[in-house]
């Protein structure tokens, strides 16, 4: 890298907003974060925590007026809490894949709604996935609506990015991962597919889907039932957090020891 390169990275910045947010990225470690900033007068008891943990990691504390936040504040849900952070870095692949004995690793490909993408990682997160991929496409612009979508879990979760799909899948498929997704058409049940194996799972966005490459190689083709009859599908966040849940619900009966339906039907 070029001096001058080098010192483009180092003054290259954005914001995150909110307290959650704000924690989330400093106990993240996966973004530098160069200052934290409290509005004026906001030196509440609430923030005390989020104070002592900026200045144990070393980040500048500082208060600044309304003129600052409404010129750097996304919107007005900061809560008088902003932080100027450096561009999020990326873990390889392989890191992904051996997180955990049985990694249950996810892609988000295609879903342009930034909030949407922020609402699909906090249930990833919170249903205790290994990791995600995504495409290299910057969410620069979008970090302060997805990290406050994602209740912080988008500075939390391991994420690493691969160009296309089908590569992200190859990878994983030669580490001993299932590869699934969700299809219209010879699709089985979440409830009657065992998901407790080592899972890739592909997310499309609302608008593009799945490609038919990608359809073709699948080990998995899920879908998930509908209690009535209803002809559209779930949108990206939802499907995420369906799919997930049942991940974690699988797994967890599977650890304790208690019978699954899955397990019955195979």
């Amino acid at each position: 890298m070029s001096l001058m390169a080098g010192e483009a990275a180092k003054n290259e910045h954005t914001w995150i907003e909110g307290r959650i947010s704000v924690e989330s990225a400093i106990r993240g470690h996966n973004r530098e974060v160069q200052a934290v900033y409290v509005r004026s007068g906001k030196f509440e008891r609430s923030l005390r925590g989020l104070r002592k943990m900026a200045r144990d990691a070393g980040i500048p504390f500082e208060e600044a007026g309304d003129e600052f936040f409404a010129a750097n504040a996304h919107g007005q849900s900061h809560g008088g809490v902003l932080a100027r952070v450096g561009p999020r870095r990326y873990s390889e692949l392989a890191e992904l894949a051996d997180v955990d004995t049985r990694p249950f690793v996810v892609m988000l490909d295609g879903i342009e709604d930034p909030f949407n993408f922020g609402q699909a990682v906090r249930a990833l997160y919170a249903a205790g996935a290994s990791g995600l991929v995504v495409r290299p496409r910057s969410w620069l612009s979008a970090a302060a609506v997805v990290t406050r979508a994602s209740a912080g879990a988008s500075e939390l979760l391991t994420t690493a990015v691969c160009e296309s799909a089908l590569a992200a899948a190859e990878f994983f498929r030669a580490r001993g991962l299932a590869i699934a997704c969700t299809a219209r058409k010879s699709a089985v049940s979440i409830y009657e597919t065992d998901l407790t194996q080592p899972l890739f799972l592909l997310i499309g966005g609302e608008k593009r889907g799945i490609t038919r490459s990608f359809l073709d190689q699948a080990d998995l083709l899920l879908r998930i039932p509908y209690g009535r009859s209803f002809p559209r599908s779930l949108g990206a966040a939802a499907s995420t957090a369906v799919i997930a849940f049942e991940v974690l619900r699988q797994r967890s009966a599977r650890e304790s020891g208690l019978p699954d339906a899955a397990e019955e039907t195979f």
